[in-house]
């Protein structure tokens, strides 16, 4: 590359990150496409998406096939040890909240399935699928399942209005969880819902809960791996 296209290429990132960290330009926002770019700066698409690449890798931009650039959203922060509430953390923020629910079902644990038998306890389960949502993107997708023998008032609860995450914390105190943390990619179904393309990175969070050793509820909730994160600050064991 010669020294006018690194000049170029410079002054692209720069104009641009100057627009992120001013506030002009609010997470989630679109970034113009490279052809734009290219127009607009009078260069090649090569100059345009080095600029692009450089601000990906500092976290200022994300770059999703067929969808275009965005402004990266800050990552919410949760500790391994706690139980977020995703509806507080996304508020705190100062930015929108909204849970989509898409399903809702009574139904009997799956013959067979030993995890899902021990958490309805001999009674059904509430089958429960919904999206969490961020300034008018999806945030993440959420599969949960509740015992209705350890919480029978949820069967009447409408989590339209209240995410069962919430709804839960407020009103079912929990003594004993569980979190399972793994990276997964994205199947066709979450990645429709989630807006992201197949096999993405997601970080998937599994999660039980028990109140005086009664089990309450299972959820797994899938996050964009640029999105969210957990920490743990602790010590060095004892012997």
């Amino acid at each position: 590359m010669n020294d006018a296209s690194a000049t170029l290429h410079q002054r692209i990132r720069g104009e641009i990150e100057d627009l992120i960290r001013s506030g002009a330009w609010a997470p989630g926002r679109k970034v113009p496409s490279e052809a734009e770019l290219m127009t607009r700066f009078g260069c090649s698409r090569m100059t345009v998406n080095k600029a692009m690449s450089v601000l990906a890798e500092a976290g200022l931009i994300v770059r999703r096939r067929r969808a275009g650039s965005f402004v990266a959203r800050p990552r919410v922060h949760s500790t391994v040890l706690d139980i977020p509430d995703i509806q507080a953390q996304i508020l705190a923020r100062g930015e929108t909240y909204a849970f989509d629910l898409l399903d809702q079902r009574h139904r009997k644990p799956k013959a067979g399935d030993a995890e899902e038998v021990g958490l309805a306890a001999g009674g059904e389960l509430l089958a429960l699928r919904g999206l969490h949502v961020a300034a008018g993107r999806p945030f993440a997708l959420e599969d949960r399942l509740i015992s209705l023998a350890a919480v029978p008032e949820a069967a009447s609860t409408d989590f339209a209005a209240e995410p069962p995450g919430a709804w839960l914390l407020h009103h079912v105190p929990w003594t004993e969880a569980e979190n399972r943390i793994s990276a997964v990619g994205a199947d066709a179904g979450a990645a429709e819902l989630l807006a992201l393309d197949v096999g993405t990175a997601l970080l998937a969070v599994e999660r039980r809960t028990w109140r005086a050793g009664e089990p309450v509820t299972w959820v797994r909730q899938l996050f964009p791996g640029e999105a969210y994160d957990l920490v743990a600050r602790f010590g060095p064991a004892r012997g």
